[in-house]
Parts: structure tokens; C-alpha cells; sequence
């Protein structure tokens, strides 16, 4: 329904332009009967070059505001996103701290040196080689050679295998649990 009124508004102005113009180009007749046909055309064209002018602005200005509303919506859903976010990490505090030192405790059992450990944990957090090694001012080298010696303390052939052996058994469906 909203589109069909549009449409209605969009033919209105278009005849009220055409209306318009047609008008202007009456009165300059009226004013100067003497007008050729050449002279006439140039009085048709100032008219339609102004309405276009404004036409295209009050567009342009539909087309930021509606930009600035959806930018307004995205930035409420940010921001509802990030609180929700908070509020999940403070609920599971507890447990992401119990997580945490499970982590730290098998990182040890591990005998895992503090890059290995670093690499590890970014790693679990899913970041990918190069942005580790970026992150650590290192080369994806040293990144690589420090997850394979992880993999190899930890008996995993890999990635995804570390991510498992820490979160495999806290992803269970609840009716196993």
C-alpha cells in the first residue's frame, strides 16, 4: 500500500514539474509574443534544468536519511549486541573462569613454553596464522612451528583437535548431558 501511495506522490510531482514548466513558458509568450521557436526551446530548457536540480537534491536528501536511519538501527543493534554480550560473560564468569584455568592447568601438563602458550590460547579464540603472527609481531613461520609443537605436546593432529579437546565435552546436547 505504502509503494501505490509512493508511486501516486512520484506522477503527482511530475505533473505539478510539467505544470509548471508549462506555465513559465506561457508567461515568457505572453511577455515577449515575438519569440521564435529556437528562443522558446531555450526558455523550455532553464526551467526543466532547475527542477532537475532540484529534484536531484531532494532525492539526495531522501537517500542520506534514510542512510542516517539505518546506520541509527545498526548502530542500536551494536550496541544491543555488546550488552547482551556483557551480560552472557558476566552470567558464565564462573565457568569461563573455571575454563580459563583447565586451560592453563593442561597448557602446563602440557610443558608448554609461554609463546606456546600465547599461540594456544589465540588459536582457541580462532584467529588464524597470519593474524596471530601479526598480533605477535612474528613471522605465520614461528606461528606454525609454535602450533605444531602444541600439537605434538598435546598428542592432536591439529587445530580443530585442540579446540575439541577443551570444548568437546561443554558442547553436548542437553539431553545427553
Amino acid at each position: 500500500m505504502r509503494e501505490h501511495n509512493q508511486k501516486w506522490k512520484s506522477w503527482i510531482s511530475v505533473l505539478v514539474i510539467v505544470l509548471g514548466s508549462a506555465l513559465l513558458i506561457g508567461l515568457e509568450i505572453i511577455e515577449d509574443p515575438d519569440l521564435t521557436l529556437g528562443e522558446i526551446l531555450v526558455e523550455l530548457i532553464q526551467p526543466a534544468l532547475i527542477v532537475t536540480i532540484a529534484v536531484g537534491m531532494v532525492r539526495l536528501t531522501d537517500q542520506m536519511k534514510h542512510q542516517y536511519q539505518q546506520q541509527q538501527l545498526l548502530i542500536r543493534d551494536l550496541e544491543t549486541a555488546r550488552v547482551e554480550g556483557m551480560q552472557w560473560r558476566e552470567k558464565r564468569r564462573e565457568l569461563m573462569l573455571g575454563l580459563s584455568q583447565g586451560i592453563s592447568e593442561q597448557f602446563d601438563a602440557w610443558g608448554m613454553t609461554p609463546a606456546e602458550r600465547e599461540v594456544g590460547l589465540l588459536i582457541l579464540k580462532g584467529m588464524s596464522y597470519k593474524e596471530i603472527a601479526a598480533l605477535r609481531d612474528v613471522s605465520e613461520k614461528t606461528v606454525r612451528q609454535q602450533s605444531y609443537s602444541i600439537f605434538r605436546k598435546g598428542r592432536l593432529s591439529g587445530r580443530a583437535a585442540l579446540s575439541a579437546y577443551f570444548l568437546e565435552d561443554l558442547l553436548l546436547p542437553t539431553s545427553i548431558a
